[in-house]
């Protein structure tokens, strides 16, 4: 019976889901997959850490014992959540497949094999008692980074969206490579034929001159060639820039890509803005303007008059209000109603760390209403729902006393 009943959680859908959210979804702060994530990147480090002083035999002597032992305990870690996924990813796949198709398509995507790559070469090395080998695997799990850096994702994304512009860079290096090399063979193959008499050994001066490296094991002594070497240097500061600005800039491109979709979708969360059209949005997203705040610094007191609604972008704030005091994290959002109404504001804001902000000044919102009516249409509907309603709970503004005001204010401007 007991078996059964194991098997029978084992199979629970709902502690499938909440498995997978747990794994790849839930990384707000204070949240439990953000503790996760935490306690994993820490065992990452210490694992990679540990594999780098194991290879200075004066520490491998004195405590290699010791990073065996933090080896084994990551390889046993990373294996457990790689069960994990494969477990829990059944489902959650955007077609309707069978449970086999879905684990299959987990265990071939570049996460999947990352994953897979962080604890297994590591488990046969550790088998069979090679320690070099085992130092040399234990560097592998640092590419599980990509999976909890957002940096490293947009690389990675950068780079296979320019793939075909940079194979084209290679090709074209290669191509200068044959064609220096061939030059240089033909003027000093017979002045130096220890060093250019063939292709291919010319080819290992052209690397390294195109490279801007410039050993000097290998260098021309006639005047031509010494002058193809100066069109050969003037052609690798190129071949370098090229492909390092292609690289830059997709970085760019893909940094700001993702953080237009966050400042989108809390954009889209705010009852204010939820039925717009995505040109609507986008207007409002470029009057938007980036404000950091320190630990501890105030943004806004209770009683100042409020002219700006925020988005925490990164960090967290706490809202002081009469009867709580609230924290919010990032990706939440608070002070909407300053949009529809000068009202007051009804608590104090301070920053409990280093917190950056997109701030949404009411003038400018406006202004903007002005200029598009369906906007302004929606939003005097919005108003007047919402500051009829004076008991309703808002999520992320946390407003009630400033709607309760305007209400109020509403009710004397009436009489």
């Amino acid at each position: 019976m007991a078996i059964l009943a194991r098997r029978r959680r084992l199979n629970d859908p709902d502690l499938r889901d909440r498995l997978y959210e747990l794994l790849e979804h839930d990384h707000l702060p204070y949240s439990v997959g953000s503790r996760f994530v935490r306690l994993i990147i820490s065992i990452i480090i210490l694992d990679v850490l540990a594999m780098v002083l194991a290879s200075v035999p004066e520490f491998d002597a004195r405590i290699g014992w010791l990073f065996t032992i933090i080896k084994i305990g990551a390889v046993i870690i990373f294996a457990l959540e790689y069960a994990a996924r494969l477990w829990s990813v059944v489902g959650h796949s955007p077609r309707k497949r069978s449970p086999t198709q879905d684990r299959t398509e987990y265990a071939l995507s570049s996460l999947g094999i990352i994953d897979l790559l962080a604890f297994l070469p590591a488990s046969i090395a550790l088998i069979a008692g090679s320690r070099s080998t085992l130092v040399l695997l234990g560097m592998l799990p640092f590419f599980k980074l990509v999976r909890y850096s957002p940096a490293m994702r947009s690389l990675l994304a950068a780079l296979h969206a320019e793939r075909r512009t940079l194979i084209g860079c290679l090709v074209i290096l290669t191509g200068a490579v044959l064609v220096f090399a061939s030059l240089l063979y033909a003027i000093e193959h017979e002045v130096q034929p220890d060093k250019f008499g063939t292709i291919p050994q010319a080819m290992w001066w052209a690397i390294v001159t195109l490279g801007t490296v410039g050993y000097g094991d290998v260098v021309p002594v006639t005047p031509l060639g010494k002058l193809v070497s100066v069109f050969t240097i003037v052609g690798g500061l190129t071949m370098i820039a090229l492909p390092v600005a292609i690289i830059s800039t997709a970085f760019a491109d893909e940094v700001r890509r993702r953080d237009f979709i966050v400042t989108w979708g809390m954009l889209a969360r705010v009852p204010l803005f939820s039925h717009l059209a995505a040109a609507e949005i986008a207007d409002i997203m470029r009057l938007l303007r980036a404000q950091t705040i320190e630990p501890g610094e105030i943004l806004v007191r209770r009683g100042d008059t409020a002219s700006s609604m925020y988005f925490i972008t990164a960090g967290e704030v706490e809202i002081e209000l009469p009867s709580r005091r609230v924290r919010l994290p990032d990706g939440t959002f608070f002070g909407e109603i300053a949009l529809l109404r000068r009202t007051k504001r009804s608590g104090t804001v301070t920053a409990t760390r280093k917190t950056k902000l997109l701030a949404l000044d009411a003038q400018d919102f406006h202004a903007l209403i002005e200029r598009v009516p369906v906007l302004a249409a929606h939003v005097r509907k919005t108003a007047k729902s919402r500051l009829a309603d004076t008991g309703e709970a808002l999520r992320g503004d946390l407003a009630d006393d400033e709607i309760a005001q305007a209400a109020h204010e509403d009710g004397v401007a009436d009489k």
